[in-house]
């Protein structure tokens, strides 16, 4: 076993699954029709003719192992990082109810002793080409436009309108009114700049 997967074996006395074994019984009174007797109301005795004994065990069975197990892990303090592989040992009427499970876990970890552990850091070396990438970013970021009486230039914001059309129809998936565009940007039409820059002369 590694050191992150355990293997619980859990040993039940048969008197602490009679909860299970009633409500076992109870589940099943209530899915079968005898007659002279109501739905739910079929004596122990009777279902046992029925539908049998074992039958009603493993019901009894399946209804404890998922408590038994979650009881096993807190008993143990563990916390689970995986589904359990769960085997059943035999088990017959009136006996002790055998099981294991294994599964994985947290590991446990040890961390060294990192307080006598020393970094050195260089000093960040700031150029003044640095500070005015900065100052220029911040007033992109936060400056306002301002309209101006005279021919687009370069790194102007223009709004402009774009339409295209095939053989004279305009396409109506390609207008749009209304767009801000930086001159020089690049990042719009080819020839858009060109464009706006002739229309100085």
């Amino acid at each position: 076993m590694n050191p992150t997967r355990v293997k619980l074996t859990v040993e039940v006395p048969f008197e602490e699954l009679k909860p299970s074994l009633d409500a076992a019984y109870k589940k099943i009174a209530q899915q079968i029709n005898v007659p002279g007797f109501r739905r739910g109301k079929v004596p122990a005795m009777v279902i046992d003719q029925r539908v049998g004994r074992n039958y009603v065990l493993d019901e009894a069975v399946n209804d404890a192992l998922p408590k038994l197990y979650v009881q096993a892990l807190e008993d143990n303090n563990i916390t689970p990082m995986s589904q359990p592989d769960v085997d059943l040992g035999d088990f017959h009427d009136g006996a002790d109810l055998n099981f294991t499970a294994e599964l994985d876990v947290k590991p446990q970890i040890t961390l060294p002793d990192y307080i006598r552990f020393e970094v050195q850091i260089e000093d960040a070396a700031v150029t003044d080409d640095d500070v005015d990438e900065q100052i220029e970013l911040l007033r992109e970021r936060f400056g306002s436009l301002t309209p101006v009486d005279r021919p687009a230039a370069q790194d102007d914001f223009v709004t402009i309108d774009l339409s295209a059309a095939n053989d004279g129809e305009p396409i109506e998936e390609a207008q749009a009114t209304g767009i801000s565009y930086q001159v020089g940007r690049g990042t719009m039409l080819e020839g858009l700049d060109e464009a706006l820059e002739d229309e100085r002369g």
